[in-house]
This record gives C-alpha cells, structure tokens and sequence, in this order.
C-alpha cells in the first residue's frame, strides 16, 4: 500500500538503543488502529555511540547501528507501508557531532588544517583576532587547564599500527597529528635504532625515507588543488609505510613504543612533558579547558554545546554531501516528510529549504514518480506572539510550538492573574517584571556562555567599521558593548535579511532592537548604535561586500541561540509564577488566552499555513501536556493556592539549610519545587518503592532546574553546596508518606487539583486533534503522561499496556447503544488514562475517514450562550455537505465550585447552549464520542443545541451531521 505524502496524524517516536526499528515495526499495527498517518521519527542517521536523542549526528550517510541496519530498517519501514502509514523524518542541518573519535570529516579536518577537504564543510574562523588561534582551531574539550591535563599524564600519544597514524588521545576524544610533524616521533632517538639495528641499513634507510617523506608534504597552508591534493595522497602512503615497518620490524617497534612512551612524560616531572607539548603546539588546533570555549570558542556551535559544530550548509558540497542518504531515501519511499531541526542556526534558512524542495522534487523523479508541488518540510521555528512564518518559506508550516502555546493559554483563568503576581512576589521577594529579566539573562548568557561568538561578530563589524572615515573612530570595545546591548534588546529570535531582500518585518525588529538599546547604553555617543543598525540591514553608503554581508548573517546566527538560552534555558527556570506558561515557543506574560483570539488564531492559521503542526508535547517541552494542565488548574484558585502555600513553606522550613548565611533552597526553587509536584505527583497509590522512584525523578529535576536558573548554582559554576541543601530538601520533604505534615496537606489538595488537570486535557486533546493543522502526539501521551523535561520525558513507554487498553476499548465501542454505559465506565477511572486514550482513537478514526473537512474545511467559530457559556469553545469545521461540531469544556474547578462535581449531566450545563448558525445545515448530528444522536432546536434568536445534550456523558463532544 503506497504511502501518504502528507500526513493526517503523526506520531513522535524517540529512536535510540533502547527503542530501534524492531522496537517500532511492532508498535506500528497499535498506532494504525490509533488512527495515526505518520510516524515522526527522531534522527536516526549515524550518531555518537550512547546518544539518547540523535541530534549529535556523526555520520549523515549512514543508519545509526545502535538503532538498527539496513535490513530492520526494511523491515520496518514495510511494516509501515503494509499499513498505509508513512514517515516524517526529523533531520539535522546545522550541526554535527564533534569531539570522540567517530566524525570522519572532524578528524580530518583536525589533522590537516585548512588543507583538509572537509575544513569548508565546518563553520571554523581559521584567522581571528587572536594570534594564537591564527590557522588553528580551538578544542576546548579539556575537564581542567591544558597544562594541569597534560602534566597529570591526561594526554596520550598513541599509533594506530593498522593505518599507521598517530594521535594523542584524551578519554574518548581523539586528536590526529599531522603527518607532516611525525618526524618529531619517528626521528627522535634515531641513533639509538642505528645501534640497535647493528649494521642493518634497511630498517635504517626505510625509516628515513619515511621522515623525508613527511616533511617534504604540503604546509597545511597550501591551499592550492594541487597541493592540497598532494598533501592528501601523499599523507595517505606516509601512513601506509609507517604501518607496514611497524608490523616488520620489531627492532622498530620497540624502538617507536620506547619514543611515545617518553613523549607521553611522567607525572611529577614537568620537563617530560616537553616533548609532547612541542608537537601539539604543531598542530592545527590548540587544546583548552572546556570554559575557554565562553571566550575564544573560533568555530560556532550549537547554543554552547562544545561537542555540536555548526556546518556550513549554505556551501553546495556541505549540502550535496549530507543529503545524499537522505535523498535515497526520499526516492525508496522509506522517508516521505521531513522536519528540520533548529532552521535559524543556518546562514540562510529560506535558501536551504528551497534546495531541499529541489532535492526532494530531484529524487521523486529519479525513480518515476510524481514530484509536482511542494513536498511537505516542516521546520522547528519558534515564533513570538506578534511574529508570523515568512509567508514566501517554501514549506508546508512549523512544528506546532504556537499551537500548543494557544491551547494551553485557553485553559489558564485570566482574572487571577494580579492576585498570582502578588502571590509570587509575596513568597519569594522577586519584583522584577519578566521583560527585564529577559533582558538580564540574555545579558548573562551575552557575558559568559556565548562570550566568544560576540568577539566574532565584534571582530567583523570592527573591520567594517575601519573601512570608512565617518566610522573608524568606534572602537572594538565600544562596538562590542553596543552588539551586546543590541542583540540583548532583540525581540524576536531572529531576522532572515539577505542581500536579495529584506522585509518591513525584519527592519522593523532591528530597529526596535537599536532603539532600546540606545536608551540602555551608558556609551556617550550613540551613534555607534545607528552604524550598527544600517549595517545589519545592509544599508551602507558604501557598497555592501562580502565581509558586510558576512556580519549580518552571522549576527543573525547569533540572536537565537542568545534567545534560546537566555529564555528557555534560564529565565524559564527562574521566573516562576505559574510554570505552566514556562514551555519552548510560550510566553509567561501573556496570562490566558480569550476564546474569540483563539478562534481569530484559527482562521488565521487555517488560511495562510493549514498543514502546519498541532502539538501539545514535544521531545523539548519543559513538562508535558499533563503535567502543565495540572498547574493550569492553579490559576482558577489563587486563595486555596496561597493558604497551602503558606502552610507548606511553614512546615519545610526546617528542611532547609544555611548557604553562604542565606537559608536554601530559595523560596523562588521552594515555589518551582511545590508546582512541580502539584503537576506529576502519581496517580496511583504510592507505595515506598514507588515513592523512590518519584522521589528520584523530582530530585533530578530540581538539579537540573537550579543549574539552568544560573541563579544559585549553574553548569559552568557549580555551587555543590546549594545543590546539596536541594538534594536534602527534596529528599527529606518526600522521605516518607506516614508522619509528614507536608504530605499529609499536600497529598489532599493535589488531589483536588487531579481531576480538574484531567479535564482540562481531555479537552486540550480534542481541540489539538480537530483545530487546522496536523495533530501530533508525543510516544505515549495517548494517556496519562506525566513528564517532565528531557530525560524525563525519554523515559520507556508501556506499548504492551496501551495495545491491550485499545483493544478492549474497540472491542467494547462496537455498538453505539452501549457507548454511554463504556463513557461512564471511562469517567469514573479517569485516573487509568483511558478516557484520553478513546478520545484519541475515536477522534483520530473519524478524521481519517473524512479528511478533506480538516484539511480543506472552512473554520467556524460558534457562539455560546448562558450561565456557564464562558466554560465552552465550539467550533466548526465543514466541507461541502459535510459539517462537523467541536465543543470543548474548561475552567473546571469554577465550574464545580464547592461541590467538586464532574461536569456532566443536567446540573453544571442548565441554561448554556451552542449556537448553530444559519449557513449551517439545522438537521440532526450524531456525537462521535458517545454515539447519540442530538438535534438543533429551533427558537426565536436562532437555532441551539443545549449543552445539557452535548455532555451527558462526556465532557466533550464531536458531532457530524447525518
């Protein structure tokens, strides 16, 4: 059965060596039934051994073996096909895996310099500011001071006698030695061997044609075909006749084991490191402490991932060389979407996603078939509430961050914003407002993380600036400071300008950005600020040259990761009124989400991208779908939220221990800690095993949370004593479930928050599945899932369990008679997941048999009426003849007030109805979620289907028209 282009339903799954293609090939009849089009596959291509994720690609040309081979890649991408289901591959453009001793090009781009044929496919500044670094690459892959690693013996000279090369090793790292500076090994003690040998010239001679040999090779700043051609061939026989005399000569060999052994020195003789220190400092790059990389780093990265280099895709042969895999793919069949990953670290991203259009349109028709239209790339773009996709980007959206942004907005009671602010002012003593700390931790990250990428950039417009006599008295510093500032200021993650075009849009940015920081700079001459703004717009009187449009395109590069890791990575750690609004592509200040601006979104999105994702959890959410519909549940009951607050924070107090005269955690950590455990505190009763296992995964994740706040403690800067005071706050708050008054409250109001978070979810489901675009679901979020952020949310899904709880569920829908009896059944164990589960199944089963109204549909919103008209969204989606009706329900705990009643049946509903608009059909529908069937009533203002009919049974509703 051929496979679908476009998907309906995806389906992420995250591939590694403990999920592979065999893994998945049994999972796929499940997801089928499920009602999924697309598996949305993880990388897979060849990535460093152990890698959890994928996203540190070593080799783009071949299967990652830890996952599987060719031949259960076959198998499993059958399985696929025998089901009519396809595959939206997740690829990675703007980076590679570095470091190790796995990525072919790395190596030999550390091993020859500038001469390698690989040194253009890697993002590396061969000449910056620093002398030191002049045709040198810096590897700051060091745990501690090159000088303290190399004396310590942490450095080993070594010979891989097989191929004859020789490389200094460090853990897992391998460093290559260029041969031309293997005379250095080979000739020292020569006249020793010349004894040894007693007369036998051959040895003798053999070796010293093999040093002649090295040293007569190209410089590696010979940079000329020929030579570097030379260098190459003539490099690859130098290493062939080192290793046939190592393994003929064991005169030879003792002789050159006795030279490395002296080269690799002995600790506590500084001197004997000498030898080993000269050959390095010959080398094409300079090893460093990995803290280094903040300031001199002189190759990009990703964020400041020492270990992910940036390539350059904008070279056609970077491009030609790590899509050929892909391209088979597309051809086979095997791969029939794509989603690419991080698209704004590249030079110019509209560019790379017109050449993949082309490579897919290329490869479609190498085998015959129909390459006509756009094929369907989506790209991993966050946007800012006021941005827009650029409408020309030839790809069918984004992956769906603004979506789940949006729905989760919707399930946030607005009104209680002010009282949460001063609750969380109150608790912790934090009164800044969020636009300012973004600016000081984009500052943060600006002074320490990304410090050497600024020197980059600061270098660039530097030497743009002395160029011209109206701009050569700005200063290095002063540019710098001014960069800084600018890039601080900046309100979008960033602009695509090129020297083609630039939009009103991207101008309009930039200039805010210069205007704001104008009014931070201390700099008493700001006009550095409007050069620094022409320049960046490529809007100089001068001509626009290469080096011009070079800066602009790499101070493009560099906002997002500053944004990125200024926001996501640590403001979303430290800012933390109501968690829930702390996710990758949301915005904390903006508090709720009103009904008409989520269905003005939806027209929106229905008309410009319609085959754009719909997620509510990804690989990179901060906490899952559940999890954040928990917390949402806080906003609807702010007084309660603060009255146990107080009690909580009282009973802890003496958990807490005095660091550096200030008690830790801080009540900023305390508040996040508290959030934290109202959203993914188990469902199920704890036993001391299982409240183990919790009790780890809380205590890992505040780790990590404190480190990514840099606020307390960090990555960089480890504060061991504050990260044990939250170790033993955490673990004695939790340490038992009898005689702990903490639990003892908490445990009773959590669970007054369980249900409402279910609702809320049920109902975020819905919407995701049936608004524009293409539903996603994260592994295992079909049901209850209550992750945290990564690696939490890798954690092993029970497909066994969901398999089973799917068939039964099919085998007892059969009837619709009988489905209000299941509904019920469902509603009273909402707590087991199944109740998300057939919402799924059944939504998903009723898109695909009518694809065309979600995917062609007009999108109509419906008014409510009545006392509780403002705990429903309803909307319509209708094509042609066919209309169908989503109702979804929210701000449950208002809803159920005292009485804490599940919002069914007659009581909460008495007097709330749904319009249905005259342009629509007024005849009867049947609920696809509880087999009913419910008619319009006509009345004097219109025609209205109560909600009393529409959730009898259920707390959402799906109609169709008969």
């Amino acid at each position: 059965m051929k496979a679908p282009g476009t998907p309906t339903a995806t389906y992420r799954l995250q591939f590694n060596r403990d999920f592979t293609f065999a893994h998945a090939s049994k999972i796929i009849p499940y997801l089928h039934q499920l009602g999924i089009s697309h598996v949305y596959a993880s990388p897979f291509l060849k990535a460093r051994a152990g890698s959890p994720h994928g996203y540190d690609i070593v080799d783009h040309n071949a299967l990652n073996p830890e996952i599987g081979d060719e031949i259960s890649f076959a198998n499993y991408v059958e399985t696929l096909h025998e089901h009519g289901m396809g595959q939206l591959l997740d690829i990675v453009p703007n980076h590679m895996g570095v470091g190790g001793d796995d990525n072919a090009w790395w190596l030999d781009t550390l091993e020859n310099g500038e001469a390698s044929d690989y040194a253009g496919f890697f993002d590396i500044d061969w000449h910056p500011a620093n002398p030191a670094l002049r045709n040198k690459v810096l590897l700051p892959f060091l745990g501690d001071h090159y000088g303290a690693i190399l004396e310590e013996g942490g450095l080993k000279l070594t010979l891989d006698s097989e191929n004859g090369s020789i490389g200094v090793r460090y853990y897992e790292h391998l460093f290559p030695i260029d041969p031309r500076t293997y005379p250095q090994v080979l000739g020292f003690r020569i006249k020793t061997l010349a004894q040894r040998l007693n007369n036998n010239h051959e040895v003798l001679d053999e070796l010293i044609g093999l040093i002649t040999a090295c040293r007569s090779l190209p410089r590696r700043t010979e940079l000329s075909a020929a030579r570097r051609q030379k260098r190459r061939d003539s490099g690859s026989a130098c290493k062939l006749r080192l290793a046939r005399l190592y393994g003929k000569s064991s005169d030879f060999r003792d002789f050159l084991d006795e030279n490395i052994q002296q080269f690799n020195g002995m600790p506590g003789n500084p001197e004997s490191f000498d030898l080993l220190h000269r050959l390095l400092e010959e080398q094409a790059y300079r090893l460093a402490y990995w803290q280094v990389a903040a300031d001199e780093i002189n190759y990009r990265r990703f964020f400041d991932i020492n270990e992910l280099a940036g390539i350059r895709m904008e070279n056609k042969a970077v491009f030609e060389a790590t899509h050929r895999l892909i391209r088979r793919l597309i051809a086979n069949g095997d791969v029939n979407s794509l989603r690419i990953d991080h698209p704004d670290g590249l030079y110019d991203p509209f560019k790379y996603c017109c050449d993949l259009q082309t490579t897919f349109g290329e490869a479609l028709s190498a085998c015959g078939q129909n390459a006509n239209g756009s094929s369907y790339l989506l790209v991993e773009k966050i946007l800012a509430s006021h941005e827009d996709l650029p409408s020309h980007w030839p790809v069918a959206g984004t992956t769906g961050y603004e979506v789940a942004n949006r729905l989760n907005g919707l399930f946030v009671y607005p009104d209680t914003e002010r009282s949460l602010t001063q609750l969380y002012q109150r608790f912790t003593g934090r009164t800044h407002d969020f636009d300012e700390l973004l600016y000081q931790c984009k500052k943060l990250i600006i002074r320490s993380a990304l410090a050497g990428e600024l020197t980059v950039l600061a270098n660039l417009a530097s030497s743009v600036a002395q160029t011209n006599r109206y701009t050569r008295d700005f200063t290095y510093h002063a540019l710098r400071d001014a960069l800084a500032e600018a890039v601080a200021c900046f309100p979008v993650y960033r602009t695509y300008i090129t020297q083609q075009q630039i939009n009103k849009d991207d101008r309009r940015y930039v200039h805010w950005a210069i205007v704001q920081a104008k009014k931070r700079s201390p700099a008493a001459d700001i006009q550095i600020f409007d050069f620094l703004e022409n320049l960046i717009t490529l809007n100089l009187p001068e001509a626009v040259n290469s080096r011009v449009i070079r800066f602009t395109l790499r101070f493009q590069q560099y906002t997002a990761p500053v944004m990125a890791k200024g926001m996501e990575d640590t403001l979303f750690y430290a800012f933390n009124r109501l968690v829930s609004l702390n996710d990758v592509g949301f915005d904390p200040r903006s508090f709720g989400l009103s009904i008409n601006a989520f269905h003005h979104n939806n027209r929106q999105r229905q008309e410009t991208w319609p085959q754009s994702m719909a997620t509510t959890s990804t690989h990179d959410s901060k906490r899952g779908e559940d999890v954040r519909s928990r917390i949402n549940v806080l906003s609807e009951l702010p007084h309660e939220w603060s009255h146990h607050l107080r009690r909580w924070s009282r009973t802890n107090r003496p958990r807490k221990r005095m660091v550096d005269d200030t008690p830790a955690p801080s009540r900023n950590d305390e508040y996040l800690f508290y959030q934290t455990l109202v959203g993914c505190w188990p469902l199920e009763p704890l036993n001391a095993d299982g409240l183990d296992a919790f009790r780890a995964r809380i205590e890992a994740y505040m780790l990590k949370a404190i480190k990514e706040a840099k606020v307390h403690t960090s990555w960089i800067n480890p504060n061991l004593e504050y990260e044990e005071a939250m170790q033993d706050f955490v673990n004695s708050a939790l340490s038992t479930l009898e005689n702990n008054a903490f639990l003892a409250d908490f445990i009773p109001f959590q669970g007054r928050i369980v249900r409402y978070g279910l609702l809320n979810s049920l109902s975020q489901t819905l919407l995701k599945l049936t608004v524009p675009g293409v539903p996603d679901l994260y592994q295992g979020n079909e049901m209850w899932s209550f992750n945290l952020v990564d690696p939490d949310n890798r954690r092993p899904v029970n497909y066994h369990h969901r398999q089973a709880e799917l068939q039964a569920l099919m085998a007892a829908c059969q009837i619709d008679s009988e489905l209000p009896g299941v509904l019920q059944n469902l509603m009273e164990r909402i707590e087991d997941g199944r109740a998300k589960l057939y919402l799924t199944w059944r939504t998903l089963t009723f898109r695909r048999e009518q694809p065309q109204v979600f995917t062609d549909g007009r999108y109509l919103e419906l008014k409510c009426q009545g006392p509780k008209a403002e705990h429903i969204c309803a909307f319509a989606r209708c094509f042609k003849e066919r209309e169908v009706l989503v109702v979804a329900t929210r701000w449950f705990a208002r809803l159920a007030g005292e009485t804490g009643e599940m919002p069914l049946g007659t009581r909460p509903w008495e007097g709330t109805r749904v319009e249905i608009p005259a342009d629509l059909r007024t005849g009867g529908y049947r609920n696809i979620l509880t087999g009913e069937s419910v008619k319009a009533s006509e009345l004097e203002d219109g025609n209205w289907i109560g909600a009393v009919d529409l959730f009898r049974h259920f707390p959402v509703a799906l109609l169709t028209n008969d």
